[in-house]
């Protein structure tokens, strides 16, 4: 994620206005149809089978406290701060003392747990946990509390368990309730070795703002570890599954692809900030929690509280992708921390590369991280993903649940990683993989921006090592991606393909908290998308980013989805990115237009495409003006088509037109029919729209 200069974006739009190639507010008025030829009877390159597919970063709580459910912050009391999300109740008679201890844990894993102690015997001697913004639950809903509990000296003969209303923003845990209790349970039983115990809650009102309260029964003392309230209700009903309705919106999508754990988050603001994978699978109970590299990067939206716990790990991605029918695309780190924050680098060792930056002994550089680790943890991605049972790394995944291979076929290397630091790390890293695994395509880094001095350097080498996929990132204002529309027209048809993997238009800046997710920005990105299928045979893979937000706890701005604890939406951008993957075709179809005219004159864009399991002819069109456009589709060549088709329309005279969590649907695809007259279609587009026309053969 980058910034433009915005004098440089300022002085573009005054040349091409100049030019005529921009216009003002004032409308193209057309005394007669714009005519657009498809030539349906000369189908071009093929379009990917997984185009358009979704991109996950976990910003903006888009796992803890969003995709994964689990409701209690800080379960396992194993963060920096080993009391976040967690406060004591004192009262008369209440808690008098706790601490944080590791006499004689759970694991060595989880060595971290929670001893209360209190002389009398009190409905208050405990502690509440506030959940991500709160808890989210809903009437006569089931939820699991589990708990490890021991009992110490003293007469606690167990623990009484409170769901109930949060207590007002910004009071003490002494101030009254602000409403009602919503469940209850008890814990009983406890004895002197730690034991798991749990009881299903069904809370008797709706609440996107509850707090879970544990207090202990009798005077005396007792530990606890790995607190969880769980909602039933998860996608596919499995124990540690997904928000159900979240992944219903990733799956609407039909996307071709899951890019995932990033984004940043795979760089790390240090080495040791960085994701690694294998500390993210096996038991949940011991995944070690880690700061979240995205708490404290924007002062905007300071977010101390921010950690990864990991129980959405590689494994859940995996099994996520399988689920909603996206090839997993992984991102790993390639011995580089974000090169916008530490940039540090892990040493290049003899057993990995040879050359001038090659350590002499790898010796010393022992207890750090070298890029044989990264490539090493590449390798074993590899075979956990794919390997047989009776390999290393494939029996963790038979033990976790899933004896089919998760047949992987792509992988990343490095995330908007540029110079000639990630050049010497990327080669021996690519080719040990395609030693190991020569069927492994590999997605490769040209920088966080889409052109200057560094892009065109890193374009270039991969063109020469002779890369399979080149990750372009695009944020920028919307008449940018307006203008770059032709972006790939003349692009050199061999060599690495196009993976548009992170793009939003930015209706602001880059950056800016003012950023909002309106309608000039998803047609703007609509118009350029038009380019991306037009050029299908360059461009291979496309995904809007960030996917996922927080409305209470986000720190970067556009998204395609929002959230809160309880419901969810998906923002106008997200239908457009819905309507191209759903209508995404098997060929693409050349359109040109009369005389001179390039596509996004008068700021009319088009595409087409030809879907060969129906048969029909997928045309579409974006009117980016503020009066309605007739036009004239030419099929020519065509034969046998319907009578009649339907068209899918977005549009709005506003172009400061959103969704939120108040009016989720507010604009969102309406569907029509029109009329086709032997090879010709004639159709008036809405004034700032996206139409996909769907022209089919006749049956």
């Amino acid at each position: 994620m980058f910034q433009i200069p915005a004098s440089r974006i300022a002085r573009l739009a005054t040349g091409l206005a100049l030019l005529g190639l921009l216009p003002g507010p004032a409308a193209y008025a057309q005394s007669a149809p714009a005519t657009i030829t498809v030539q349906v009877n000369k189908p071009g390159a093929a379009v990917a089978k997984n185009m358009y597919g979704l991109f996950f970063e976990d910003i903006n709580f888009a796992a803890d406290g969003g995709l994964y459910p689990e409701l209690v912050k800080n379960k396992s009391f194993e963060t920096d701060d080993h009391l976040l999300g967690w406060k004591a109740i004192r009262g008369a008679a209440g808690l008098e003392t706790y601490i944080i201890s590791s006499d004689r844990p759970i694991s060595n894993a989880n060595n971290h747990f929670l001893r209360l102690s209190t002389k009398v015997a009190g409905p208050d001697a405990g502690f509440v946990n506030e959940g991500f913004r709160g808890m989210g639950v809903k009437q006569d809903a089931e939820y699991t509390f589990s708990i490890y509990a021991r009992k110490g000296a003293g007469s606690v003969s167990g623990l009484t368990v409170t769901l109930e209303e949060a207590r007002r923003p910004g009071a003490g845990p002494e101030t009254p309730l602000s409403g009602q209790g919503l469940a209850q349970a008890k814990i009983t039983g406890l004895t002197n070795e730690w034991k798991q115990y749990s009881v299903v809650m069904k809370p008797s009102a709706t609440s996107g703002s509850a707090r879970l309260k544990l207090t202990l029964d009798g005077a005396g003392s007792a530990d606890i570890d790995v607190v969880s309230l769980f909602p039933k209700d998860t996608w596919m009903k499995r124990e540690n599954g997904l928000r159900p309705d979240l992944v219903q919106l990733l799956k609407d999508m039909n996307p071709g692809f899951l890019r995932f754990p990033g984004g940043c988050i795979v760089e790390g603001i240090t080495l040791d900030n960085r994701y690694q994978w294998k500390e993210t699978i096996g038991d949940v109970a011991s995944r070690q929690p880690m700061i979240n590299r995205w708490n404290k990067e924007f002062k905007h939206r300071y977010t101390p509280d921010y950690y990864q716990s990991f129980g959405l790990g590689f494994f859940e991605y995996f099994q996520l992708s399988e689920d909603i029918g996206a090839e997993p695309l992984p991102i790993l780190n390639v011995g580089m921390a974000c090169q916008f924050n530490s940039a540090e680098l892990a040493p290049i060792t003899s057993s990995a590369a040879k050359g001038p930056n090659a350590a002499g002994h790898d010796a010393n550089h022992a207890g750090e991280p070298t890029l044989e680790t990264f490539i090493q943890d590449a390798i074993d991605l590899i075979e956990f993903a794919n390997g047989p049972a009776n390999s290393p790394w494939g029996a963790k995944r038979v033990a976790m649940g899933h004896p089919a291979p998760f047949n992987l076929k792509m992988i990343g290397i490095g995330n908007e990683q540029w110079g000639p630091q990630y050049l010497e790390r990327y080669e021996p890293f690519a080719k040990a993989v395609k030693a190991k695994y020569p069927n492994m395509q590999i997605v490769s880094s040209v920088g966080p921006s889409p052109d200057g001095e560094n892009f065109e350097k890193a374009t270039l080498k991969m063109r020469e090592l002779k890369a399979e996929f080149i990750d372009e990132h695009y944020y920028a204002k919307p008449e940018w991606f307006r203008q770059n529309a032709g972006r790939y027209d003349n692009y050199p048809r061999t060599g690495p393909k196009i993976f548009a993997g992170e793009y939003a238009a930015q209706s602001v800046a880059i950056g800016s908290p003012d950023n909002k997710n309106n309608w000039d920005c998803a047609i703007s990105e609509a118009a350029f998308m038009t380019g991306l299928e037009r050029n299908a045979g360059v461009v291979t893979m496309a995904s809007y980013a960030p996917m996922l937000a927080h409305v209470d706890a986000w720190q970067w701005t556009p998204n395609m989805i929002w959230f809160d604890n309880l419901t969810s939406y998906g923002t106008v951008n997200y239908y457009v990115q819905k309507l191209y993957a759903l209508n995404k075709g098997t060929s693409v179809l050349p359109v040109t237009m009369p005389g001179k005219a390039k596509n996004g004159t008068d700021n009319l864009f088009a595409s087409a495409v030809t879907d060969a399991p129906t048969g029909d002819v997928i045309v579409k069109l974006v009117n980016y003006s503020t009066t309605p456009r007739a036009v004239k589709v030419n099929l020519a060549g065509a034969k046998k088509m319907g009578n009649s088709g339907k068209a899918f329309v977005m549009a709005s005279d506003d172009l400061n037109t959103l969704n939120t969590i108040q009016e989720p649907t507010k604009l969102t695809p309406k569907e029509e029919t029109f009329s086709v007259s032997g090879s010709n279609v004639s159709y008036t587009l809405a004034p700032n729209s996206f139409t996909v026309l769907r022209i089919p053969a006749r049956k």
